[in-house]
């Protein structure tokens, strides 16, 4: 008898829970993230995913629809209009520096000056609003003219403030409120598509953030690359106030999040603390702790954390016994993965192994060799998940099917 939609989602998903509990399931699952792939196999522009919603809603549908992972990480929608809204500084996407069929670029600059730690740290909203803003968001820059957020108060008194109905401010509001209109649309487009695939059977990945890194969020969205990197020398003790004050920040959001969309998997990805970043000495210091507390935090909450460790890892492998036990999904990109079963085998899922190479330049063999030898070593005993490295936008078609229908065939226990 035909399965309904209903037991193959409860199906597809079991498979997952259960290698991350580092069970035996019925066969190794698979997890894929289409990324903008979708737009170019469903035949629209990238630009069309930025500014059409309906079209790339269809994209992310067929591509589901067509390769038929276990779980799918596909349905990042993005407010194009809302960038042109707020005139953007921090990406280049689609249409606004780029070719209209290349996906975004996060522009990396120094956006906090080594300097400005202590305004930060002693009152980050106010050092948001009148100082990060203006710099990230061109309809912003009015909002650096603002008085102190103490002075709001004289509202009450109805004496108010003479800037707060200067032109100016009143038209930099007006851009934030048509990108939150654009946010909103593409929200209810994100929704509806989630309700659409759970209900044929499907489960995804919706929520993002969970174990984030405060360092990864210092380093890339105020102090850039180079900074922080002098900081952990320069100014330790400065790096440490601020990664502790997003930490808070971190821990508040957390409280109010909740599971969406039928599961309660959870994805984020961490970079800065890879092996070409920082010695161990500096990843114990200034990373792991946090790391280590966000994603506690995330269990603690009922998330499955899937954290996709980016670059190589390899050496800050056996500081993730520390995590909670079988609660976890950890997605290698370089990391060597036959390390990773001998480190953490019976303790975390191990998901990963096919590089993003091999998807697009290899051949459908050389997909179904190397899925067959990482079932055969890493999927030995459970508690490994089939995928690829990272995010792509360029990708053999064949290759995606072969690691997907591979899996499914050879991956029986």
């Amino acid at each position: 008898m035909k399965k309904t939609p209903a037991e193959m989602y409860r199906e597809r998903i079991q498979r997952v829970y259960d290698a991350v509990a580092c069970k035996v399931p019925d066969r190794v699952p698979t997890v894929v993230d289409f990324g903008f792939f979708a737009a170019k196999y469903a035949g629209i522009s990238i630009y069309d995913a930025y500014y059409d919603v309906a079209k790339w809603k269809m994209a992310i549908k067929k591509t589901v629809l067509d390769f038929q992972p276990d779980v799918h990480h596909s349905l990042m929608f993005y407010a194009g209009s809302s960038f042109d809204a707020v005139a953007s500084k921090m990406y280049r996407w689609p249409g606004h520096g780029l070719d209209k069929d290349h996906s975004s670029q996060f522009v990396e600059e120094e956006r906090m000056r080594a300097d400005e730690y202590d305004a930060f740290i002693n009152d980050p909203t106010d050092f948001i609003l009148r100082t990060y803003l203006p710099r990230v968001m061109g309809a912003a820059a009015p909002f650096a003219g603002l008085p102190h957020l103490s002075s709001l108060s004289m509202l009450a008194t109805g004496m108010g403030v003479p800037f707060f109905h200067s032109p100016e401010l009143v038209a930099a509001c007006k851009g934030i409120y048509e990108a939150s209109r654009g946010i909103a649309r593409v929200w209810d487009a994100r929704t509806a598509l989630v309700n659409e695939m759970q209900a044929l059977g499907y489960p995804g990945i919706y929520q993002i953030g969970g174990g984030g890194s405060p360092f990864e969020s210092l380093a890339d969205n105020f102090r850039g690359l180079k900074g922080i990197m002098l900081d952990m020398y320069q100014r330790p003790a400065k790096l440490h106030a601020a990664i502790e004050k997003l930490n808070e920040i971190s821990r508040r959001n957390q409280m109010v999040m909740r599971p969406f969309g039928g599961n309660n998997l959870m994805w984020s990805a961490l970079l800065r603390g890879a092996d070409i970043f920082m010695s161990k000495k500096n990843f114990e210091e200034f990373y792991w702790p946090y790391i280590k507390a966000g994603i506690e935090e995330s269990v603690k909450n009922g998330f499955t954390p899937i954290i996709l460790w980016e670059g190589d890892c390899t050496s800050r492998l056996e500081y993730l016994l520390d995590l909670p036990k079988g609660k976890v999904i950890h997605r290698f990109d370089r990391t060597d993965i036959f390390r990773a079963k001998e480190i953490l085998q019976d303790h975390s899922c191990i998901c990963g192994g096919i590089s993003a190479p091999m998807l697009a330049t290899g051949s459908v063999q050389d997909v179904k060799e190397r899925c067959k030898q990482l079932i055969d070593v890493v999927g030995k005993n459970g508690g490994f998940i089939m995928s690829h490295s990272c995010q792509m936008d360029n990708l053999k078609p064949e290759n995606m099917k072969a690691m997907i229908d591979f899996t499914r065939e050879y991956g029986v226990y």
